[in-house]
């Protein structure tokens, strides 16, 4: 028979009530009868109910993740980073897929709701979410990643896209590119703000860009492949490329293959996030780095924080970028800059 919190009461020499304090990680409790407790907990082998925990206490130990293309190995690594962090605070996850469509972040929030999380992690879909408000009018804490969120309780967390941007384009200009093409997305923060350090780099240098070669569409690798075919069909064409979105980098790095060019010695090309294949490729690719797996981290802890104090300030963090140079950029022909 499995054991049970009277057993657990025994081994520790306490009470039911403080059992259930210990089991349910609620303050009040002596450290010493705590360690007693918990130490029975793993002589015993003891496994809470946790529905019966969720009816006691009025809340789960459960957290909401919805991430907009689990086949992104950024989300891949940002919600590892997720798990691992509430694994270690008691908390397990729900993950879902919203595919960049509102219609389904709708449905998946709604089903947040109704299953009472503990709070919800989401990269949102768009910059204005009013399917969240029901969620804050239940006092159930939201964190947004990798793109803002407005909102009196709503924390966000992501990296400094500006800046991460504006290293990458100096990077280039650096080199001797003028004709710098940039491939981003629209409709949401990151695209935003990694356009504007785009242009940053540009008046920093005392230059002018030319934003008839920015072309923005979805963060997919087809779309990746459709604006770097517009890019690549311009007169002059560009001698060095961003792409702001590792997705849409798949689809960059196919249109000019198909175009039969060559980097960096016919153009350059720099990316937005270090992902695992960026050094295997030939030649390997210059990158922005993020810290994916911090990112998750911190979007958990601002999650607790906010269970443990809801009335707190709207927390905002930002997590820095590095530029990883690689063999995929260089100086630009002689007279093609």
């Amino acid at each position: 028979m499995a054991p049970t919190n009277k057993d657990v009461a025994r081994r520790a020499g306490v009470s039911i009530a403080t059992v259930s304090r210990v089991v349910n990680q609620l303050p009040n409790v002596r450290p010493a009868l705590r360690r007693r407790v918990l130490r029975a907990v793993k002589e015993l082998n003891y496994e809470p109910s946790r529905t019966a925990q969720r009816l006691r206490v009025k809340r789960s130990h459960v957290l909401g993740v919805i991430v907009s293309d689990i086949q992104n190995p950024f989300f891949t690594s940002v919600v590892r980073g997720i798990e691992d962090t509430a694994y270690q605070h008691g908390y397990s996850l729900v993950l879902c897929n919203s595919d960049e469509d509102t219609a389904k972040e709708k449905l998946y929030i709604d089903v947040m709701r109704a299953e009472g999380v503990a709070g919800l992690i989401v990269a949102p879909t768009r910059q204005t979410n009013t399917h969240l408000r029901a969620l804050l009018q239940q006092h159930i804490p939201v964190v947004a990643i990798d793109r803002v969120l407005h909102g009196k309780h709503l924390d966000n967390v992501m990296v400094d896209n500006v800046e991460g941007a504006r290293q990458a384009v100096i990077h280039l200009l650096e080199l001797g590119h003028r004709r710098i093409g940039m491939v981003s997305t629209r409709f949401i923060s990151t695209g935003t703000e990694r356009q504007q350090g785009y242009l940053n780099a540009f008046q920093e240098r005392g230059l002018r860009a030319d934003r008839r070669l920015i072309a923005l569409g979805a963060p997919k690798p087809e779309s990746g492949y459709a604006c770097t075919r517009e890019l690549l069909n311009r007169e002059p064409r560009p001698t060095a490329i961003f792409v702001a979105n590792n997705m849409m980098l798949v689809g960059a790095l196919s249109a000019i293959r198909e175009a039969g060019l060559r980097a960096p010695h016919e153009i350059s090309i720099v990316g937005f996030d270090d992902l695992p294949w960026a050094p295997l490729l030939e030649p390997p690719l210059t990158t922005i780095a993020q810290p994916t797996y911090e990112l998750g981290k911190c979007a958990v802890e601002l999650a607790l924080k906010r269970i443990a104090s809801p009335d707190r300030a709207a927390e905002q963090v930002r997590l820095k970028t590095g530029l990883i140079v690689r063999g995929s950029t260089g100086a630009p022909k002689m007279g093609a800059a």
